[in-house]
This record gives C-alpha cells, structure tokens and sequence, in this order.
C-alpha cells in the first residue's frame, strides 16, 4: 500500500499544482475583467546580429523597429494615458526569452511584436510574389513547427545559451497544463486583438491578410498578457518593400494598429 501511495505521489502532487494553479487563475481573471489596458509593450523583431528577414535594400530589423518607435509614439500622443514599453529602443539584439520577460516586468496588459515576412525564394524574381499581413498568437505544438513558426524561432541560433527552450515540450504533462492555462487566459484575448488589427488593415487600408493563425513562435510563449506577432507585410515582395518602407505606408500600418488597440481597449472596459 504505502508503495502504490508513493507510485501516485508525483501524480497527486501534478493534480494539486495544477488545481492552485486553476484557482489563482480564476481570481485573476476575475479581477482583469474589471481592469483597463494601462500597460502596451512594444517589440521590435530581431536586431543587432539577427537582420531578420531581407529585401532588396532593407532588413526587417530596421524596418521592424522603424515601425515600432512611430507606434510608440502614436500611443503616447492619442493614448497619453497607457505606458509603452519597447524591448528594444535601437539596433540591439535581444534573445527571445527576454522580451517576454520585459513585458512581464513592466507588468504589460498586451505585447504587440511586429515583423516583416517573407518566403522562401527570398528575393529572387516570382511572377506571383505574396503579399499581405498576417497575425500570428501562441499555440503549445505537439508535433512538428510549421514553416513560420519555424522561420520566426531562427533567432534562437544567435543565442549564447539554447537551454533556456528545452522546457518548451508540448509532451510533458507539467506543460499540458501551463498550456492548458495558458488557453484559458489568454488565447481568447490574443484572438480577439488579432482580429481587430486584421480587420482594420483590410478594412482601413485594404490589405490582404491572412487572419489570425495560431502557431508555436518563441517569442509569445511566455508573455503573461494577451500577445500577438504581427507581420506587416512581405519584405521580399518589391511592391511591399516599397511600401513598408514609405513613410505613407508606415503610417498606415501604425495607424492601423493604433485603432485596433483603442477597439480593444474599448472592448475591455465594456
């Protein structure tokens, strides 16, 4: 008997962890409900010895943290009364782990990511060159990452220490249930602002986008708020390069960002 006991130990003290767990989240939440968006963290995609994505003349880190200063300060002049926070001010590479981490310190009440896409011939000539943005949010993957996510999670290569993702195992039942919780926070808040940015780019600007797609990107895992990857466009397609690359055309993505943060904010305190 006292063996079957010590055989169950580790599977009672799972049910009991994830059972607190349940339950500080449930308080959370119900406080959250009540709560305005005071806190908007602003990351700017790769930098310093991570280019990101290239054009034929640019790179997304630039054009990544371009677009987040002017969001920043879009923010603060129509929104004077939410904190922004960047991860990253200037052309300084930071691992994955951390922007999540500084959004957390700040005590963020949502992390917007913004980057740029691209596909596989890079730059070489297509007749039909994608186009369009896409919203990407966190999804705990059991199998194998999909191109994107793939694509997105390079960035770890740059990174001195790797160990840090070995906890990232979508198998582990310990995990299951920080995914399961995860889900339950903050899924249906991440969706509903990637809705909003998506609609206000096709509606707004008359973009294409792909729509919200859930998938595993680093970058979101451990951000402890509603949190999105934004891509802004397609920095090997010529057209768009151009185009994200005006200051017409940075405004634009800006604003529409912008209108889909004070829809979102609006929706939380109705």
């Amino acid at each position: 008997m006292n063996t079957t006991l010590r055989r169950l130990n580790p599977f009672f003290v799972l049910l009991l962890s994830a059972f607190c767990c349940l339950n500080a989240l449930a308080q959370d939440t119900a406080k959250q409900s009540t709560s305005r968006l005071k806190t908007v963290v602003i990351d700017a995609g790769h930098g310093g010895k991570d280019p990101g994505a290239r054009g034929n003349y640019s790179r997304e880190k630039d054009v990544a943290l371009a677009l987040a200063k002017k969001l920043k300060a879009a923010i603060n002049d129509e929104l004077p009364d939410v904190k922004t926070v960047m991860t990253r001010a200037d052309d300084t590479f930071i691992e994955l782990h951390r922007r999540s981490t500084i959004a957390n310190n700040n005590k963020g009440d949502l992390f917007v990511s913004i980057h740029l896409n691209s596909t596989a011939e890079g730059t070489a000539p297509r007749a039909n060159k994608q186009k369009g943005v896409e919203i990407l949010v966190y999804k705990f993957s059991r199998a194998g990452e999909q191109l994107e996510a793939i694509r997105e999670n390079e960035s770890i290569k740059y990174e001195a220490d790797k160990s840090v993702y070995k906890k990232y195992d979508g198998s582990d039942p310990s995990q299951a249930i920080l995914a399961n919780l995860f889900l339950q926070k903050y899924r249906k808040r991440s969706i509903l602002f990637g809705g909003l940015v998506s609609k206000e780019f096709t509606e707004n600007d008359g973009r294409r986008s792909k729509g919200v797609v859930e998938q595993s990107v680093h970058v979101l895992a451990n951000s402890g708020m509603p949190s999105v990857l934004v891509e802004v466009g397609f920095i090997n397609n010529p057209e768009e390069e151009e185009y994200l690359n005006s200051a017409e055309g940075q405004n634009q993505v800006v604003q529409s960002i912008l209108r889909a943060i004070k829809s979102y904010r609006k929706t939380l305190s109705n």
